[in-house]
């Protein structure tokens, strides 16, 4: 419970679901102002901590909108939008208008207010982002107001917590950072097994098409001869038989050299070894997706790599491959269930031993040790448990998903993906918590008497 006298109050920004508010009220601090735009979380904001927070923040136009409506405080935490820097958008940057810019919003916060610290977090390609420019002018703006700053990332699986998800922190302090000590990065092992909750059951069924992919590519582990090392290349079964060229022309600059006949007559073959002596039209569906896209002429390096992979993989191992496509005929599924990704490499082949995840790069395994990163979910990307974890094969409930995230028994979104998607956009309170224990000291009567973790899922 957060101390009846709190030593420091803090600001919310872009709070989501509240990660800050929970890591910092266990340490003391009393939350005095909070925004949210999405109406949903908004709302729910108010029902997990009392404060009604403010909706969109690019209503506060002016330093006088801010000087009167934004409380003092000591520390400004904000998690702002992190997809105009991310490896999986556009990268747009601050030149994304709608987000990118955000932060100026949160820099104009902090010459107003001027909190004595701040904790900001992002996605870790920020700091490469723009060649490293972006990082240095997001330091040099804050470092202008007067904060000393800086920078580092980590994820919750270095902290006992079994999920991969890689973040930036930034950190300012106006009283210098002498004092200030990164976390440790724990390397102990960590089990998937600690979150999972039998007492908040799955409700939703994994789709039947969905059952089929993760059946087929068990059978394929099953039928993989022992002797075999899997490959930690993706596996492209839409390779397997196919012969068009992609070395040193591709399958467009055919289509473009020749519009006619296209592939025809040059006695190559497609996907799953499917005949080409067809229309151009007929070709372009016959060609996986990944190569098949108009104005590639030349396919990168890492491209043309997976490719030749692939195709000497199915020539090494045709004979069991052959009866396992068949078998199952993946030509007729979605192109993600096509392609596998195995990231267990020398554990027992039994699919039902890991953790699964549906990828437009395909059918993610990995081991129980950790789960996925935990991203603004799409239905089909919520981490499926094999049924050797659980019993049965099923989704990760919200309630575990908040677990990884260290959010404890907060009331979440009714709506399931309206949870997931929330989750994914949430804030690690534990990893917020271990930065925040150093950086607050000075604050009121702050120390950092005890600044070792508690136990998984405990944030006291």
């Amino acid at each position: 419970m957060a101390a009846t006298t709190p030593t420091f109050e803090f600001v919310d920004l872009f709070s989501g679901l509240g990660g800050f508010h929970v890591a910092l009220d266990r340490l003391g601090g009393k939350g005095v102002f909070a925004a949210e735009r999405e109406p949903t979380l908004n709302a729910l904001y108010k029902t997990n901590f009392g404060i009604q927070p403010w909706s969109d923040i690019n209503d506060l136009e002016t330093d006088e909108d801010i000087e009167r409506e934004v409380p003092d405080h000591d520390v400004l935490t904000a998690g702002f939008p992190c997809q105009p820097f991310s490896k999986a958008g556009d990268q747009m940057g601050f030149a994304d208008t709608l987000q990118g810019n955000l932060f100026f919003k949160v820099h104009q916060i902090l010459r107003v207010k001027h909190p004595r610290r701040f904790i900001l977090e992002n996605v870790p390609n920020i700091l490469k982002h723009d060649s490293g420019r972006t990082k240095a002018k997001i330091i040099n703006m804050l470092e202008l107001l007067g904060y000393a700053v800086d920078v580092r990332h980590f994820s919750p699986h270095e902290f006992g917590i079994p999920q991969v998800r890689d973040r930036a922190y930034f950190v300012g302090s106006l009283n210098g950072l002498d004092e200030f000590k990164w976390p440790t990065k724990h390397k102990n092992p960590t089990d998937i097994t600690s979150v999972l909750r039998q007492d908040v059951p799955s409700t939703r069924s994994i789709p039947e098409q969905t059952l089929r992919a993760i059946d087929m590519w068990g059978d394929f582990l099953r039928r993989s001869p022992s002797s075999l090392k899997m490959p930690s290349f993706p596996i492209w079964s839409m390779e397997f038989g196919a012969t068009y060229p992609y070395e040193d022309e591709t399958p467009p600059g055919v289509w473009d050299r020749r519009p006619v006949w296209g592939l025809r007559q040059m006695g190559v073959k497609g996907s799953f070894g499917q005949s080409l002596e067809c229309t151009v039209d007929e070709q372009k569906e016959l060609i996986p997706s990944h190569a098949n896209r108009y104005g590639d002429y030349q396919f990168p390096r890492w491209k043309r790599t997976f490719i030749r992979q692939n195709r000497e993989f199915y020539d090494d191992n045709c004979c069991w491959l052959d009866p396992w496509l068949e078998k199952w005929r993946p030509e007729t599924m979605p192109s993600s269930f096509q392609k596998m990704e195995w990231n267990a490499q020398g554990e027992q082949r039994d699919i039902d031993n890991f953790v699964l995840q549906v990828r437009a790069s395909g059918l993610r395994i990995k081991r129980p040790t950790t789960s996925p990163s935990l991203i603004a979910f799409t239905q089909t990307q919520v981490p499926i448990l094999g049924a050797n974890l659980t019993g049965e094969r099923r989704y990760m409930t919200p309630a575990e998903c908040a677990e990884l995230q260290s959010l404890g028994n907060i009331q979440l979104p009714s709506s399931d993906l309206d949870a997931y998607k929330a989750l994914g956009n949430a804030v690690n309170a534990r990893v917020v918590k271990a930065i925040a224990q150093r950086l607050l000291i000075g604050l009121g009567d702050f120390t950092a008497a005890d600044t070792d973790l508690e136990l998984l899922g405990e944030i006291a």
